[in-house]
Formats: C-alpha cells, structure tokens, sequence
C-alpha cells in the first residue's frame, strides 16, 4: 500500500473515532431514543461524505436503506416506530424537487443540441474581440443567465468548448477564463429556483417543515423569480471581482492553443505530444508477425490506430483494440514520436511508405487527428486506467497523455495506460472524428476539441426547442402548475418535437444526481419529523445567547457554507434548512428566509475544487488548488456579505 493510502487510511480513522465519540456524548444529552438516533444517523453521513469512504451517491443511497431497516430493527435498539416509515421511505424518487431537475437536465441537453452555444461563442467573439477585460463580462453575464434555467455543471461543461475555442482564436490563456466562466455558472444558479439543486429542493423541505409547526407558524413557498435580485447582485459581484482584480488573481498558464492554426504544433508545444501518423507494410520476415498490439505497444511506445489485413480496413471503435493480432502482409497507421517510430520500424523490418495510401482517406485530418477530452465529474470512469476500460475498443479512443495538476503523464514508461482517471483530467487522444461526434453525446466525456469535421447539429430545431423552453417557463410563471409538470411539459416537448431522442433524453439525465437526491430526502424527514432539528436549535441557540437576528443569520451561512465544502450541496441543504428553520422559530424570525439562506450559501463553494463546476475546469485550465484558494478566498467572503445583505434587503 502506498504511503498516500496508507495516511488517508489513518486520517479516515482518527476521523472515525472522533465521530463516535462525538455522536456518543450527544446520546447521552439527548432527550430521546429517536434523536439519539437521527443525531448519530446525521453524523455517519457527514462522514461518509467529508472523507469520501464510498462515492456520494453510494452514502446517501446507503443511509435511506439504513432508515428503512430501522422498521425490521427498531425494537431491538429502543426505538417504538420506525424512524422513517417505509410507506414514506421512496417518496423521494417522486418528489416534486427531483422530477424537476430531471426535467431541467433534458431542457438544457435539448437547447444545447441545437448548436446555440457555437452561435453564443461567435457572438462573444464578433462583441468582445480579443480583449480579456471584454470577453470576461460577456462570457461571465451569458453562462450566469444560461445557469439560472439548468444545471451549473452543465452550462460550464456546454462553455468549456466555448471558452476554449476563444481561448484559441483571440491568444488569451484559458486559466485567465476560465475560472471566471465556472464561478459564475456558479452564482448564476442563484437566479431562479430552478438554478440549482438546492433551491429547487427548497420548496418541498419547506412543505416538509410545514408539517411540523402550527398554522400561525407555516411557511409559503418561494415563486420562479423571488430569488432573482439576490442573483442578480452575486452574478455582477462575480463579473467586477474578476474584472477589477482579475489581473492579479487569476493565474496565466500556458494552455491554450496559440494562434497557429498547426494543430500538432499546439500540442506538442503544451502537452509535449509530438505524434504523427505513418503506414506501414509488415514483411513476411518481421518480428512482430502473430503478435497482438498489447504485446508490441507497450515495449515500442507506438500506438497501432489502423490496420489492414486483407479483409477490409479496420480504425477506431469497430476494428482496432489491444488483442487485434499482426499477420505476415498487414498494413499499419503507426503513431509514434518520430524517434520512436523510427526505432520502432528499423527493429521490425518495417516497410515504411513515404505517405499515406491505404488509410489515406480513413485518417487524413478530415477524418481523424488528435483532441482533447475532460473527464467531468460523476463520470464512470473514475478510478480506472486506460487498460482497465479497454478504451480504444470501447470508445474510439488511443490514449496519448494525460494532463493533470499541469504536469503531462505520457506514454513514455507506459505510464499513461496504467494511470486511474481523475475528475478534471484532460486526455489528449487520437480519435476518428466519427468516435468524437459519438463521444459528445456520451456523458463520460466533456469533449474540449471544437474546430473539427462533424456532423451537424441541429439548427433547424431551434424554434421548437425555444418554443417549449418559453412554453415551460411560461407555465411555471403565470399558472399554478406544480413545478415538475411543467417543466415536464417543456421536456416531453423537446423529445416529441425531434430535438433530443429518447435515448439522448435518458443520456442528458445525470442520474447520480438523482440518486443522490431523492435517497437523501427521507433524512431531511427523519430530522424534522422526529424533533431532532428542534432539539438542535434550541442548544444552539441556548449557546449563543441573546445575539442579534443577523448574526444568527450569518452564522447559518457560514455554516452553510462549510458543509457545502466538505460533502455536496444537496446533503447540506437537507440537513440545514430544518435546523436554519427551527433556530429562526425560536429567535422570533423569519424561518423561509432562514431556510432560503441556507439553499443560497450552499451555492457558496470556491475556496477549494470540490464543487463539480471546479473540479471540471481545473484539468484544461491547469489550475492548483492553491490558485482556487487565492481567487476563490475572495469570492467566498464576497459572496457572504452580498447575498446576505441582498436577503435583508429584498425580504
């Protein structure tokens, strides 16, 4: 075991003690079996999720099931009832919250299909030119808006080629906008509630506490746009903050493509690939006769993108993988440095032709070269190696390097098959562009590579993908459907009018999200219902004394704001807004704004990557952490002071 895992190891350990200590003296001062309970349920998940001991997704899927089997085991622990009855324990999966976001992820998808963002990333261009103090506010202003109806992650992963592409045509760094694109996609989910998970859950928690308190003492719940003054003013916050500060805190890293329009020229310049193509004919009396490409690759440092046996040509996706053997008469694509291939070729007795003739239409630069893929968050290839996926076989893909944390891992060593994927990695990749059109639709990927030959998207869609974008807002503003339906409404459009397939509805979804959600919402109950958010107010009150409203306030925001640092937004939201909503009852405040206080700092998230929006731009900007700390310190203390003025004004 490494000495990494060996001290995180011991770090999840003394954590683990601490936490049973912890959840040890609070059963004893609690005032009931129930909340004994809850509180311990409530700190194993915080556990789970601050030291990351099984995917997001996994904890939260793993506490609903243990408030289910409390109904089995009840007796047995001294509980009368179950924590969460099991007649309630799935409503989640129907929430209002959920379906909702299902819905926006399906809306986003479809406007993006239809190629609007290429129009957007032209309008940027022909408005701000090549002048960064410009280009931020057009690019920050759009994604923040763009944010406000669908999810941040997803409108930075829809401007990550945007942004690259203007990196490369107008010679700014992208570290110098990228981070201000991600920071506003960010705050611009503050602008609706229907911008973020938090807000859209918001709603139902509040009809959740509702069930709790007295009629004198229920909340309403919050309209489409109540939020907006309060998004508007952090969006613009975000937009002075870089523009003013934005020379001395943004860090200008080499990454983006220059001017030139040589492709492999860039490459080699910011990932040190040097890589080009040569065919091949392997000799009756070559050495790697029989061989399989997994037995020559690795010790030659080639990549074999193309072969020709006699039976047809066989690249990417459908013909070549590491286990396609080598006969006597073959052609081959090789590529390879130019050192390498020459070694490669003289220890084989390679036939070497001067260009390209069998495949001199399949891999000619109209039809294949290099790009660059993200691998965003939640993406399933997390934690395996090139080997491991078998990712040429599987997704077109000849892996060359991998750029993470600005250093290049490359095939030298082979290291770069072997290396476990991480969220934010960019892979620098040989592909046919036919694999690429198919890898943008696979969320797996963030494909970065803008300017190739590709199949159409589909302009001629965009009035009826506006169309039921407008129908659904519309339903949302000026009826009182729920929330879900019509933003369904809106979806279900966008599939019966042609823009997105059912397939590509189902693709858009990104269902840990969903998991996540849904299965965290019986605890959000379990706290209410069973007094435990109360009996937590009440001591946290007790402790802090007789402080003012605002500084109860700014206190739920901090906290707020911590949680969402260490575990997601969603599962911080969850477990604030009944403790934010009980502290307000008992100060004599406002418990909805309380509550909306708590769905808006979770969205407070730059110190450090682990938001997802981060976590994706850090690998093609070249980010630190120590670059998000300085820029994102800033952020955080403005966001704090903008957004709870802006509560206080507005409500």
């Amino acid at each position: 075991m490494s000495s990494t895992n060996t001290n995180k190891l011991k770090t999840r350990l003394i954590a683990l003690i601490l936490f049973v200590a912890i959840g040890a003296a609070i059963a004893s001062a609690v005032p009931s079996v129930e909340i004994a309970w809850v509180t311990s349920i409530l700190l194993l998940t915080i556990y789970l999720f601050a030291f990351e001991i099984v995917s997001v997704d996994v904890a939260a899927v793993s506490i609903m099931v243990l408030l289910g089997l409390t109904t089995l085991f009840g007796p047995l622990v001294g509980l009368e009832k179950p924590i969460v009855s099991t007649q309630r324990l799935f409503d989640g999966f129907a929430s209002n919250a959920v379906i909702s976001i299902i819905a926006v992820m399906i809306i986003g998808s479809g406007l993006d299909k239809t190629g609007l963002m290429s129009k957007v990333a032209g309008f940027i261009l022909n408005v701000g030119g090549t002048t960064e103090k410009r280009i931020i506010p057009l690019v920050s202003s759009t994604v923040g808006v763009i944010s406000s109806f669908m999810q941040n992650v997803g409108a930075a992963a829809l401007f990550l080629p945007v942004i690259s592409r203007i990196s490369a045509r107008s010679g700014i760094p992208l570290s110098r906008l990228a981070m201000p694109m991600g920071f506003c996609a960010i705050l611009g989910g503050t602008m609706t509630m229907i911008g973020s998970s938090p807000l859209i859950l918001l709603n139902d928690l509040i009809l959740t506490s509702n069930d709790a308190l007295p009629t004198d003492q229920k909340m309403a719940t919050f309209e489409l746009f109540d939020v907006t003054p309060i998004g508007i003013a952090l969006v613009l916050t975000g937009i002075a903050y870089f523009v003013i500060a934005g020379r001395y805190i943004l860090p200008e890293i080499q990454s983006s493509a220059p001017k030139s329009s040589n492709t492999m020229e860039y490459f080699e310049k910011t990932y040190g690939v040097g890589y080009v193509v040569n065919e091949v004919v392997v000799p009756a009396n070559s050495p790697i006769n029989g061989a399989s490409l997994d037995d020559i690759e690795p010790q030659h440092r080639v990549r074999i993108v193309g072969i020709e046996k006699g039976d047809g040509l066989r690249f990417g996706a459908d013909g070549v993988n590491r286990s396609t053997g080598i006969a006597a008469g073959s052609t081959l694509a090789i590529l390879a440095t130019p050192a390498s291939f020459k070694r490669f070729a003289e220890a084989n007795k390679l036939e070497v032709r001067t260009d390209l003739q069998t495949f001199s239409d399949s891999l000619v630069p109209t039809k294949a070269g290099i790009a660059e893929l993200v691998v965003p968050p939640n993406s399933s290839l997390i934690g395996k190696s090139a080997r491991d996926l078998w990712l040429r076989k599987s997704y077109g893909v000849s892996l060359l390097a991998i750029h993470r944390g600005g250093k290049t891992i490359t095939r030298e060593g082979e290291g770069v098959r072997n290396t476990p994927l991480q969220t934010g990695d960019v892979l620098v990749v040989h592909i046919t562009w036919r694999d690429l059109t198919r890898l943008e639709k696979d969320p797996n990927f963030v494909v970065i590579t803008t300017e190739y030959p590709h199949e159409e998207l589909r302009p001629h869609k965009v009035p009826y993908a506006l169309t039921f974008f407008l129908i659904a807002i519309s339903l949302v503003l000026f009826t009182d459907l729920r929330l879900s339906v019509a933003l369904f409404v809106g979806a279900l459009g966008m599939i019966l009018s042609g823009v997105l397939s059912m397939e590509e509805a189902y693709q858009a979804v990104s269902w840990k999200s969903v998991f996540l959600l849904a299965s965290l919402i019986p605890l959000g109950m379990a706290v209410e219902n069973t007094g435990t958010a109360a009996w937590i107010a009440e001591q946290t009150l007790s402790a802090l004394g007789g402080v003012p409203t605002w500084v109860l306030q700014a206190a739920i925001a901090i906290l707020a704001t911590f949680f969402t640092l260490v575990m997601s937004n969603v599962g911080a939201t969850v477990l604030l807004v009944p403790l934010a909503v009980n502290i307000a009852i008992g100060a004599g405040a406002n418990p909805a704004i309380f509550a909306l206080t708590v769905a808006i700092a979770t969205s407070n998230s730059f110190l450090i990557p682990t938001h997802q929006v981060n976590a994706l731009i850090m690998g093609p900007a070249g980010y630190r952490v120590a670059d998000f700390m300085r820029a994102g310190g800033i952020m955080t203390l403005l966001f704090l002071v903008v957004s709870l003025i802006m509560l206080n004004i507005v409500f």
